[in-house]
């Protein structure tokens, strides 16, 4: 059985004292929330704080992003060591954000996923389609090739070790929800990928989280849906009752 994770991504949100703060009640909170993973990404230059807060708690930790060299004249980058150093044990990669900002490739996705491999970390692999792919039918191809790029030249073992999230980029921010049975379409087609690509057995053994306005009151309807495994969580991710209140609503795979 898939235990379920809820992730909450800050992305460029809060100061040290808020990120500080904001950790601390998450960490209180979850005390009365079984049968579920909790993971918090907040800005680099907050990691280290966080993670004194949060040392000793049930929740862990992550990065929103990395670059794939181990070391060197890269101004500005943060590497897998660095993270895993700082106590570290998720790292974000693919978010839409990034692709679609920044401008990041599926192969450079696919290096970074590598080399947090590598170093020990759990990538949580992003991919999601824009509104004119989902109007224009192309969800399933565009999700099939963001998954295939990004995990070129996994092993099963890799994947294995690996989480996926499912962000509708038109359900990002914008207040806007994929149906759960829309969500549970594209996570039973990434699963169905999965398969295809290694086994029944790997395919069945990955978390696929949902991402694209999760709150507390559309929570329960999402994560019971049979392929959706939690939630990669941002704006709601930022109120430790809101972000605790997601969690309450998984009642399946503890």
């Amino acid at each position: 059985m898939r235990r379920a994770l809820i992730a909450g991504n800050w992305k460029m949100n809060l100061d040290r004292a808020a990120s500080v703060a904001l950790a601390k009640a998450i960490a209180e909170q979850a005390k009365a929330v079984e049968g579920v993973d909790l993971a918090v990404f907040p800005p680099s230059v907050y990691i280290d704080a966080v993670r004194e807060t949060l040392h000793g708690s049930r929740v862990s930790w992550g990065a929103q992003n990395m670059y794939p060299q181990p070391n060197g004249a890269f101004t500005g980058e943060i590497s897998a060591a660095m993270l895993v150093d700082l106590g570290c044990h998720y790292v974000i990669l693919g978010h839409s954000e990034r692709r679609h900002i920044l401008g990041e490739t599926d192969a450079q996705i696919n290096q970074k996923i590598l080399a947090a491999l590598a170093a020990g970390l759990v990538p949580v692999v992003c991919v999601g389609e824009l509104l004119a792919d989902r109007e224009a039918g192309h969800t399933g191809k565009v999700i099939r090739q963001q998954l295939e790029g990004s995990l070129a030249n996994l092993s099963a073992e890799q994947i294995a070790a690996s989480v996926i999230a499912y962000e509708p980029v038109w359900a990002i921010g914008t207040g806007k929800v994929a149906s759960p049975e829309q969500a549970e379409e594209v996570h039973m087609d990434l699963r169905k990928i999965l398969a295809g690509r290694y086994n029944a057995t790997i395919a069945e053994g990955v978390r696929i989280l949902y991402g694209g306005s999760v709150k507390a009151s559309n929570a329960a309807e999402l994560l019971a849906q049979p392929n959706v495994d939690g939630a990669l969580v941002g704006g709601a991710s930022l109120k430790a009752d809101e972000f605790l209140g997601i969690a309450a609503g998984v009642s399946r795979k503890a």
